[in-house]
């Protein structure tokens, strides 16, 4: 069997980060033309204090080893932040060879009872970004948060999506930079190398965000909605990594108390659970398997297709 070239995942985000830095950004004077954006391969090399041709190397992958002082230096010149440096090691770093286990999909008991008795919107994310538990809050807060959607795929390709965050363009990008950065280098999981596909295709967008190679943690941020049943949302989405080794993460909208958001958010939540009780009345008991709460993701028609897809030889 033919073995594919290994991917130059460190020069590749040396590259994207050395074209993000202009010469006033560091300090150098900027005369005449410059053919290429950013920082040329020599002006980096200079700031951090190594020669022009062993730089030239490690962006071409023909130098993976580079040491941890090497690399300290390149992202003071880079002017990466801590968890940007961070990754810049994580690349760095050599990657055992392993099997790949099947995902598993199963939310922990513990967290898919937190789901339905939060009150909150929630919902729950594998490392892919695909959604494998929400309650109905969520989903009624917005469509794209229902077991069997990526995060990504509604962000960039559902136009209602688009249309319900007020700054679609930074809340997409961020979780573009959150997923890149929970990656770190294994890149090569096929369900990420499918929508990393898909959507450098679908989208302009996308292409030009997953070029930035932006990373940041997964943590709190503010998101602004604009929901066509309760008006406008000022909300904080927190998360939460969940107990294992499946890179689970619990998400959370919530709203300042007292505040005008806190009482919209909670219209809505009326507005969720008075048509089921409406149901629960009329038939005068519900079945087990449509009681109110969370979906799962083994529940989801075709849920188990991305874990049973094999990648091509």
């Amino acid at each position: 069997m033919r073995h594919m070239p290994e991917e130059n995942l460190l020069g590749d985000y040396l590259r994207a980060r050395r074209e993000l830095v202009t010469p006033e950004d560091i300090g150098l004077p900027a005369h005449g033309m410059r053919r290429v954006p950013g920082l040329r391969r020599e002006e980096v090399a200079m700031l951090a204090g190594i020669s022009s041709d062993y730089y030239l190397r490690l962006e071409q992958g023909r130098d993976r080893n580079p040491s941890a002082q090497v690399l300290d230096a390149l992202a003071r010149v880079l002017r990466l932040d801590d968890t940007a440096t961070g990754y810049l090691h994580q690349l760095a770093a050599p990657r055992p060879r392993s099997h790949r286990r099947p995902r598993r999909r199963a939310v922990p008991p513990a967290t898919a009872q937190l789901l339905d008795a939060i009150g909150l919107p929630a919902f729950v994310t594998d490392r892919t970004l695909d959604v494998i538990a929400a309650n109905p809050l969520a989903t009624a807060l917005a469509p794209g948060l229902r077991v069997g959607e990526n995060r990504l795929r509604s962000f960039f390709l559902d136009p209602a999506e688009q249309a319900l965050h007020t700054d679609w363009a930074h809340t997409a990008a961020r979780c573009v930079a959150a997923f890149r950065r929970r990656l770190g280098s294994d890149v090569d999981d096929p369900r990420v190398v499918r929508i990393v596909g898909e959507l450098s295709l679908a989208s302009d967008e996308f292409r030009k965000v997953w070029a930035r190679h932006d990373v940041r943690p997964p943590g709190d941020g503010p998101i602004g909605m604009d929901h066509p049943q309760v008006g406008r949302l000022n909300l904080t989405m927190s998360k939460l990594d969940v107990d294992g080794p499946d890179g689970m993460t619990l998400a959370v909208y919530h709203a300042e108390p007292g505040s005008e958001d806190a009482e919209r958010l909670a219209l809505l939540a009326s507005l969720t659970t008075e048509p089921a009780r409406r149901r629960t009345d009329a038939t005068g008991a519900r079945r087990a398997d449509d009681a109110p709460g969370a979906r799962w993701a083994d529940d989801a028609p075709g849920a188990r297709e991305a874990d049973d897809a094999t990648p091509p030889h």
